[in-house]
Formats: structure tokens, C-alpha cells, sequence
């Protein structure tokens, strides 16, 4: 199991283990730019991984992850140019926690909706911490920018029946 920087917000994971893992396969979509394979991880830290923890970022739905990729695009200075790519990717995972399934759930966590749109990550990058740390291969998450929801994977905990695969992929403007 990954160790997080810091050390572990007990709360956080006794809340953490009142939910129930399941596993979880389906289609996802991934933004990435130029030859970029769907399969790297990012490791610098972004909303649900602290730095040092690798963590691959999906979204459920095509218009949730062009709404994500917009956002992190507007952000940045200079804007990024040149390819990007759009994946549609089968996974296969075997202990996720769904954060959106009740809506109590990420208030329990100390999550607000203020949290997921804010650019400090500390709240939910702490409880993404504490997930990889208790084991779990992934977390749903809902989307700050869009409607839909996210799924965030840990592949250093998938499992050997884990799954993630191409399907297909589209050149975007």
C-alpha cells in the first residue's frame, strides 16, 4: 500500500471504512495531450492524490471529462497547444469507493461543494490519501465542473484481475 506524506487522518479513515468497496467495470474517458499513453499516472498531486501518490484521473462520461480538461487548460499559463487526445478506456477494478452514492457521504468526510471547486486540494487530497492507504483501487468522485462524476484509480493497488484497456480514441481541437 502507498504511504501518504503525512500522517494518517484517523477520522477521515474510520469514515473511510463505514462505506462499503464494490468492485466496478465499465467505460471511461481520459484527456491527455500529444503521445501521452492513457496509462501514466499523475504522481505531482492534483484534487484526490498528494504529491508521491500516483493516481490516474477518468471521468464516467465523455462531456464530464471535456468539461474537466477545459477547466485544468484555463488554468494554466501559457494555455497548452498541440494535440490532444481523447481515450474511451475499459476498467476493471476490484475495491472502489463511491463517494457520490449518498449525499452525505463527503459531507461525513468533511468535504464541501466549496472543497471540490476550490484550487486547495488539502481536504480532498487527504481523503484520497487515506483510500489508497486503506487499500481501495479507486474512488467515484463527482465532477466541480460538470454534472457527472469521476472515476480516480490508484494503480498501485489494482489488483491482478484489474483491467484497463483501450477501446478507442479521437483527436480533439
Amino acid at each position: 500500500m502507498p504511504e501518504p506524506e503525512s500522517e494518517i487522518d484517523e477520522r477521515l479513515a474510520d469514515e473511510l471504512e463505514k462505506l462499503s468497496p464494490n468492485g466496478w467495470e465499465g467505460e471511461v474517458w481520459r484527456h491527455v495531450f500529444g503521445d501521452v499513453p492513457p496509462s501514466k499516472p499523475n504522481d505531482r498531486g492534483a484534487r484526490w492524490n498528494p504529491p508521491g501518490l500516483a493516481a490516474i484521473y477518468t471521468s464516467l462520461a465523455r462531456d464530464t471529462v471535456l468539461a474537466e480538461a477545459a477547466n485544468a487548460i484555463g488554468l494554466q499559463t501559457p494555455k497548452p497547444s498541440g494535440r490532444r487526445v481523447l481515450h474511451r478506456l475499459g476498467v476493471k477494478l476490484s475495491s472502489v469507493l463511491d463517494l457520490t452514492e449518498n449525499e452525505a457521504t463527503l459531507y461525513d468526510l468533511g468535504i464541501s461543494a466549496d472543497d471540490l471547486a476550490s484550487l486547495d486540494w488539502e481536504p480532498t487530497q487527504a481523503v484520497g490519501a487515506v483510500a489508497a492507504w486503506l487499500g481501495h483501487d479507486g474512488l467515484i468522485v463527482p465532477s466541480a465542473r460538470h454534472p457527472g462524476r469521476n472515476l480516480v484509480i490508484f494503480p498501485s493497488n489494482r489488483d491482478e484481475y484489474a483491467v484497463f484497456e483501450a477501446i478507442a480514441d479521437e483527436t480533439i481541437r
